[in-house]
């Protein structure tokens, strides 16, 4: 998608107001603009189109019932007639109306293209424009991810992306692919994608100085989710194609940090595998040692996620980062309990946990902290290995499988994991229904603020 926010200072001007800085304004207007609002019987909320003398499109004005919302004007891009729109107002106005107005105009044209001209928000000063355009690029990078069909999205592409990322930026990428995770000693994530064709893979970008504090990201990337030989009904398959959407998390966050480049050392594994059926698939009752050498018993092959990135988070305690922060599309316990548009996360950091909290509400991105109570570890315990990647009870599914990662996270670590839903399930202002970044501004937000250049 091409840039739709642009600097400059000429254009359809567009004025934005919430009800009480309407009011204000509408009463100081001519009797010609007053008349027109009046005919048009228009009701202090939403867009007006006012004409000029010649019937030209004079102005833009928008009516909100709260003008601070990052969510502004994901509407009214698809409301207005192609052109060039003049926006001025404080930064905060700027920053909202710009980043609303660019991911509203968002679709995802792989396969159904569209040839609708879009009209472009012109801002006054240049790095406006570039702010805002970069939060654009990277959730509507996500956005991409998720919406691709596991066919064209499998892991040898995941490690596609993350190479030309790579390549943009002056990273570097190293992949451990097939049989070659056995050698290496990532048993849980060959485990989990043997059985595919698309060979299974860890997928390692590092970035940045190496002498600036450590930071390693962690993003489930499975492909595709049949849920192994404990597979999933028709419906809770329709959208596997989702369940690499931690992977995609933390490819657009590690877009955000290096763009805006953090004086930080960046790291982001990946491991990436579809959890396919076949003669070699895994199956329930196996028992695995872990890269950290942990003994898990099988009890689900539905539960894959924590599996392959418990040797991922085994990895990135080498070290020794200041943060490690995992996305993952990981339970419908989540779902149940927070819903599909408030993402929820655990920390073993308090002081971290506030900050990404305060950070989510600041940016218009909230998270919210789950607790890792720990007597719900009982509830993974097996009789034969030291762990169980399930728990015996479906409550409290989302802590349990918090838990289950914790157990591969030295304790010395500060350590953050957030479980997604990656997709809208409704259509809202700026938000189609599909692929979405949930958290990745708020943690984005509160890593600008720990790192400062």
């Amino acid at each position: 998608m091409s840039n739709l926010i642009i600097s400059g200072a000429s254009g359809i001007p567009l004025s934005i107001f919430n009800s009480d800085t309407f009011a204000a304004w509408r009463d100081q207007q001519t009797p010609r603009i007053q008349n027109w609002l009046s005919n048009t019987q228009f009701k202090s909320k939403g867009a007006s189109l006012i004409p000029g003398p010649e019937g030209e499109l004079e102005q833009v004005i928008f009516v909100s019932d709260s003008d601070d919302s990052y969510w502004l004007c994901g509407d009214l891009v698809n409301q207005l007639p192609a052109g060039q729109y003049q926006l001025n107002g404080d930064e905060q106005l700027i920053r909202t109306a710009a980043f609303s107005w660019g991911l509203g105009a968002y679709q995802f044209d792989r396969y159904k293209k569209s040839d609708k001209a879009l009209p472009v928000l012109v801002v006054p000063t240049q790095a406006q424009a570039d702010e805002a355009n970069k939060f654009i690029r990277s959730v509507s990078l996500v956005r991409d991810l998720v919406n691709t069909p596991a066919a064209d999205m499998m892991p040898q592409h995941l490690g596609d992306i993350m190479i030309a990322m790579s390549q943009e930026f002056g990273a570097s990428v190293t992949q451990i692919v097939g049989d070659e995770l056995l050698e290496q000693n990532y048993p849980t994530i060959h485990m989990v994608g043997r059985a595919s064709e698309n060979l299974p893979r860890l997928i390692d970008l590092t970035w940045g100085d190496e002498s600036a504090p450590k930071l390693t990201l962690v993003g489930k990337g499975v492909c595709f989710d049949s849920g192994g030989l404990d597979l999933k009904p028709g419906s809770g398959m329709r959208l596997m194609k989702k369940d690499m959407g931690g992977a995609a998390h933390v490819i657009g966050l590690a877009q955000l940090i290096m763009a805006h480049k953090l004086p930080v050392r960046l790291r982001v594994l990946v491991p990436a595998v579809e959890n396919a059926v076949s003669a070699n698939a895994f199956r329930p009752g196996d028992v695995i040692t872990t890269r950290k050498g942990i003994t898990v018993e099988i009890d689900n092959t539905d539960a894959e996620g924590r599996l392959v990135l418990c040797d991922a988070l085994a990895e990135a305690n080498n070290d020794k980062p200041e943060l490690v922060i995992d996305f993952a599309t990981l339970t419908g316990a989540m779902r149940i309990a927070l819903g599909t548009e408030l993402p929820g996360f655990f920390s073993n950091d308090d002081e971290v946990a506030a900050g990404f909290t305060a950070s989510g509400l600041k940016v218009g991105d909230p998270v919210w902290r789950m607790p890792l109570h720990k007597p719900y570890m009982a509830l993974t315990g097996s009789d034969i290995a030291d762990i169980a990647n399930c728990a015996t009870t479906p409550f409290g599914g989302a802590i349990t499988a918090a838990l289950y990662l914790e157990e591969f996270v030295d304790k010395d670590i500060s350590w953050s994991h957030f479980d997604v839903m990656a997709y809208n399930v409704r259509k809202l202002p700026g938000r189609p229904i599909g692929g979405e970044a949930f958290g990745i501004r708020a943690v984005f937000d509160y890593l600008q603020n720990r790192f400062k250049a």
